[in-house]
């Protein structure tokens, strides 16, 4: 079997050949750390978990970076706003960031660079883009000069004025052409800056990857990955920036892009009131069934977050965890070869998720209806590395069902609004018993008050 990847660049899907077999590079865009993460910034880190899992089960060696944009306008609005300093709200939010995709089963990638590591490698690319005549200075400024770049459009394919369009650039009369982007931008004193040839300033977004890329793992790599939203003007713009400064050498073999979440069919969006962070969804679900909604479509198309699919999610992984507690006699033994074909063919087909979930599901059931202790041992052993490679099932079957269930949660709930109203009655503050009271029933619960105390039921 072949792993085929959507390569963006060239729109088709394409046996995936890195230039080194035994050492694979891969690098994705990470968050710039200046709030929590939402659901939409949790999609790349988990779809690229798997593919680096399954790299990591294929290839000798993979180098997996993953940086932190911890230098941004962005972060200086949040500093300003709440008073706080940037490095205090960058730390803050880069832990956050970790402790989140710890909690989705994400692995820690192999490198977490930081912009603010990296301002003199960003500097010495920049110095390299205006040797090589593809940067000009102005006005404290540095920009890319993308006539400079006759391949300039290529991975998103759009002409030249949906460019200038999209990229929102500043028209600014020191430019050479408006589509130019900025490289490098000065500081008021009010602002993060470094010393440079050009005054005191702070890095464009663009050069930031590449130059990071440049240090950790070369001038040319396998993959680079990132959303959809990415593609104009972040890696457009890597592409120019990294080609240019080695004299044309490839920048990147693989450009995957993953697809946009949307809430309830809408765009997720301040305004709306709908941007659903991490560690609020944690509150109400465990992170494996928050990883497995996220793997419920194809990685290149939109997904739609409900509370439904969330649902849908929990009871797959009940079904699954409820055959490994019954394999759990079962003794250990290596999986017999070919039975994850299926799984892998699916997985390896440009990672078609749903196809190689329902491969998850066949197994399931086709372990339940394994009689002898050696197919019961292999099919335990399938679904544990199936599910490994997805990043599911690596929970001991009692530990996933010692977690509490929606259902239970709910009756804890109205258990505590049940007590909070016997309180307020011995208090005698009928009052608030009889706001809990009309709560309860808009709940469909009913409180029967007796001699013996207050009970409810369900009636609803």
């Amino acid at each position: 079997m072949t792993l085929c990847l959507t390569n963006t660049l060239t729109r088709t899907k394409e046996p995936f050949a890195p230039a080194d077999p035994d050492h694979v590079t891969m690098y994705v865009c990470g968050p710039t750390v200046y709030n929590f993460a939402h659901i939409g910034n949790a999609r790349p880190a988990v779809v690229f978990d798997v593919l680096y899992r399954l790299l990591k089960r294929r290839f000798g060696k993979v180098v997996y970076a993953r940086n932190f944009t911890d230098v941004d306008d962005k972060i200086n609005d949040a500093a300003k706003e709440t008073g706080l300093s940037i490095t205090t709200i960058t730390e803050r939010y880069i832990e956050a960031y970790r402790s989140d995709m710890t909690a989705l089963g994400v692995l820690t990638p192999d490198l977490e660079p930081r912009v603010t590591e990296h301002i003199p490698e960003i500097i010495g690319m920049v110095e390299q883009l205006i040797a090589r005549g593809h940067a000009y200075a102005a006005e404290g400024h540095v920009l890319f000069d993308v006539r400079s770049f006759p391949e300039y459009g290529a991975l998103s394919g759009r002409d030249r004025d949906d460019m200038i369009a999209g990229a929102r650039v500043e028209v600014a009369p020191y430019k050479r052409d408006p589509a130019d982007f900025v490289l490098w931008k000065p500081s008021t004193s009010d602002l993060p800056g470094w010393e440079s040839p050009w005054g005191r300033g702070r890095p464009g977004w663009h050069i930031e990857c590449s130059a990071m890329i440049e240090e950790h793992l070369g001038t040319s790599i396998d993959i680079h990955g990132g959303g959809q939203d990415l593609i104009f003007p972040h890696h457009e713009n890597e592409i120019a920036q990294g080609t240019c400064a080695h004299d044309g050498e490839l920048y990147c073999r693989f450009w995957v892009h993953n697809g946009f979440v949307t809430v309830d069919g809408r765009k997720m969006s301040k305004s709306l009131g709908n941007v659903l962070l991490v560690r609020n969804l944690l509150d109400k679900a465990t992170g494996e069934a928050i990883r497995f909604a996220l793997l419920g479509a194809h990685y290149r198309q939109p997904l739609d977050w409900s509370d439904d699919g969330l649902a849908q999610a929990k009871r797959g992984l009940d079904r699954l965890y409820g055959v490994l507690r019954d394999l759990d006699d079962a003794p250990d033994a290596p999986c017999t070869p070919g039975l994850l074909d299926a799984f892998d063919a699916a997985l390896e087909d440009d990672l078609n998720f749903p196809k190689a979930t329902a491969e998850l599901f066949q197994l399931a059931q086709a372990a339940r209806q394994a009689k002898t202790e050696t197919d019961r041992a292999s099919y335990k052993a399938a679904l544990r590395e199936a599910g490994g490679v997805l990043g599911l099932l690596q929970q001991d079957p009692s530990a996933w069902f010692a977690e509490p269930t929606a259902e239970d949660e709910d009756t804890a709930e109205i258990q505590r609004m049940v007590d909070a109203r016997i309180a307020a009655r011995s208090a005698r503050d009928f009052g608030t018993a009889d706001r809990i009271r009309a709560e309860l029933a808009e709940l469909g619960i009913t409180v029967e008050d007796g001699a013996d105390g207050s009970a409810w039921r369900r009636t609803g």
